[in-house]
C-alpha cells in the first residue's frame, strides 16, 4: 500500500449470513453438503453461478478442458464473501471474493487455500466509483456525510473506497462519516442518477451502459489506486483439497486455460461463446449484455496468484487493527502448484494449450 496511507484505520466487519441448504440434490449419491461423482467417475465440483455471466470454469468446461471433474450449479450466488463462506462451510466446493475478503475469512479461522486468481482489473476492465456530472462532487472531502452504493459489505467496493478516502487525506473520523449503502449492481445506476446514493459503484457492463448514457463520471477506480492487479481468487476448503488433490488440479489447469483463452481470443469470438453456452444452460437468461463485454480483467497469464495481491491485505488489515502481525502469512495461503503457467507445464505467456501466442 503507498506510504503515505494513514497507519491505522477500520473497516466494518463483514459479515455474511448463511442459510444452510436442505434437500435432496439430483445427484446420484450427493446431497447438497456432501459432493459426489459422476457415473464415469468424475468428482462432481459444486459452485454458485451468476445470472447472465459465464465464469471461467463454466468456459473451461464447454472448452472441453476438464478430464477428471463435472461442475454442478446450485444456484447464483448474491456477493463474494457469501460465495466464499458457501465453500468454506461445504455448502459448495470453490468460492470467488475479493483478497481482502479471502484473507477476513480464513483469519476468522476457514480453512480454506486461494488456488487461482479470479478476477482484477486491466486495461480495459476495472471498476468506477461515479458520480453525477451536476453533483459538484470533486474530492473525497466532499463525500463527508454522504452515501457510497456498494455491492455488499466488507468486499472490493468497501476496501477500495476507505483506501482512497485515506489516500486523500481525511481522518478516520471522517472516514466513518462517508455511508456505505448496499445496493445490487444492477440498481446502482438508477439510485446514482435518483440521488439516492452520491457516488455509485459500477464494473463491467453496469458501467459501459450508464456511461453509454452519459451525465455521470468516474471520481476514482480502483486501476488508478493500484493499476492492472489481480484482485480475487478462486479458494477450495483444505480438507477437500487433502482428499480430491487430483480434482482440484484438474479445476485450476483447465481454468487457468480458459482464463488464457479469454486473454488471447478476439473479443467477438469470446462474445458468440458466452451466448451458447448461456442459451445450452437454459434458465432464461438475458444475454442482451454480453455485448458489453471487453476483456477477462485480469492481467496476469493464466491467473498466476502473486504474494503482492494477497499481502496488500494483510498489510492492510494489520493497520486497521484487524489482524495481528504475523497473524497469517501469505506463504500459507495460496498455491500455485497446480497452475500450468506456473508450474512449467506451459511456458508462463503461452497460449491455452501450451502454444507459443502474444496476448490480444
Amino acid at each position: 500500500m503507498p506510504s503515505s496511507a494513514p497507519p491505522r484505520r477500520r473497516t466494518r466487519a463483514f459479515a455474511a449470513a448463511l442459510t444452510l441448504l436442505t434437500g435432496i440434490s439430483v445427484l446420484t449419491g450427493c446431497s447438497k453438503s456432501e459432493p459426489g461423482t459422476t457415473a464415469d467417475g468424475k468428482a462432481v465440483i459444486r459452485y454458485q453461478g451468476t445470472t447472465g455471466q459465464v465464469t471461467a470454469y463454466e468456459l473451461a468446461e464447454d472448452l472441453g478442458y476438464f478430464s477428471k471433474i463435472a461442475l454442478h450449479w446450485e444456484g447464483d450466488t448474491t456477493s463474494g464473501p457469501a460465495n466464499i463462506q458457501a465453500a468454506a462451510t461445504n455448502q459448495v466446493e470453490v468460492g470467488s471474493a475479493f483478497n481482502g475478503a479471502v484473507v477476513k475469512l480464513i483469519s476468522g479461522g476457514a480453512k480454506v487455500t486461494s488456488v487461482l486468481s479470479s478476477y482484477g482489473a486491466d486495461e480495459k476492465s476495472f471498476t468506477g466509483y461515479f458520480v453525477r456530472d451536476d453533483s459538484g462532487i470533486t474530492s473525497a472531502r466532499d463525500l463527508i456525510g454522504k452515501k457510497v452504493g456498494v455491492n455488499t459489505l466488507g468486499a472490493h467496493h468497501e476496501f477500495i473506497t476507505r483506501e482512497w478516502l485515506h489516500q486523500q487525506g481525511l481522518t478516520d473520523s471522517e472516514v466513518k462519516q462517508v455511508q456505505l449503502v448496499v445496493l445490487p449492481p444492477a440498481n446502482t445506476e438508477d439510485a446514482l442518477r435518483k440521488g439516492q446514493v452520491e457516488v455509485g459503484t459500477l464494473g463491467a457492463v453496469f458501467r459501459d451502459t450508464a456511461v453509454e448514457r452519459g451525465g455521470i463520471h468516474p471520481l476514482y477506480t480502483d486501476k488508478a489506486l493500484f493499476g492492472q492487479f489481480d484482485y480475487g481468487t478462486y479458494v477450495f476448503r483444505n480438507d477437500y483439497i487433502a482428499k480430491n488433490t487430483e480434482a482440484v488440479a484438474d479445476f485450476v489447469q483447465g481454468t487457468a486455460r480458459a482464463t488464457r483463452w479469454l486473454q488471447v481470443t478476439p473479443r467477438d469470438e469470446v462474445v458468440a461463446r458466452f451466448r451458447t453456452i448461456i442459451e445450452k444452460r437454459g434458465r432464461n437468461e438475458n444475454t442482451d449484455l454480453l455485448k458489453y463485454w471487453k476483456s477477462s480483467g485480469i492481467p496476469v497469464a493464466g491467473g498466476v496468484i502473486a504474494e503482492k495481491e494477497l499481502q496488500i491485505w494483510i498489510d492492510w488489515l494489520v493497520r486497521n487493527g484487524e489482524l495481528k502481525e504475523g497473524q497469517l502469512k501469505v506463504t500459507d495461503l495460496f498455491t500455485n502448484k497446480y497452475n500450468p503457467y506456473s508450474n512449467g507445464a506451459f511456458p508462463a505467456e503461452s497460449g491455452p494449450t501450451g502454444e507459443a501466442v502474444a496476448a490480444k
